[in-house]
């Protein structure tokens, strides 16, 4: 059964990206000599991305399909009917997310899942405790204001300490549901 795995960084006052979703704050984190990060062993483990609208585009106008996910697949949920993509790799998916994120876990055969980003997507994943993994690194900047990781919601959860990993400037913390 494939795990559902959050993966992602956030400014420490818990900000995705920046009022208008930029991420320069992010690129210009220092990572170390060698720039190691623990993003290549996790993705080893994932078939499939899932995301919503707003994430898949901002992440489009930055980095190409091929470079970011390779053969796997991504999911997209957008409200917006008529919102379409074209490559066999992109789903566009227009009905409630948790009904089809359960359908997907039951898929014996299928790698982990990773949800990309946060707020309106991630909100009622949480509610529905569908996470199994978090893995949530953190840079040393104040935003003040910008897209935040959690919108307000009921899901209320202790988690289980994993690990902590330093890279660099950033910090990094592995929680899984206990």
């Amino acid at each position: 059964m494939p795990r559902l795995l959050f993966y992602g960084a956030i400014s420490l006052d818990g900000y995705l990206a920046g009022r208008h979703d930029e991420l320069d704050w992010l690129h210009a984190t220092y990572l170390g000599e060698a720039g190691a990060t623990t993003y290549d062993t996790f993705i080893e483990a994932v078939d499939t991305l899932v995301m919503g609208r707003v994430t898949f585009e901002e992440t489009m106008r930055s980095i190409s399909l091929d470079d970011w996910i390779g053969e796997r697949s991504i999911i997209v949920f957008s409200r917006n009917t008529d919102y379409v993509y074209d490559d066999e790799r992109v789903t566009i998916v227009h009905t409630d997310p948790i009904a089809y994120l359960i359908a997907l876990q039951s898929e014996d055969d299928a790698g982990d899942i990773w949800i990309v980003g946060g707020g309106q997507l991630l909100k009622p994943i949480l509610e529905a405790d569908l996470i199994d993994e978090w893995w949530i690194q953190i840079a040393p900047v104040l935003l003040g204001q910008g897209k935040p990781l959690f919108e307000v919601g009921d899901y209320a959860k202790r988690l289980e300490f994993v690990d902590s990993t330093q890279m660099g400037e950033l910090i990094e913390l592995h929680y899984r549901r206990k």
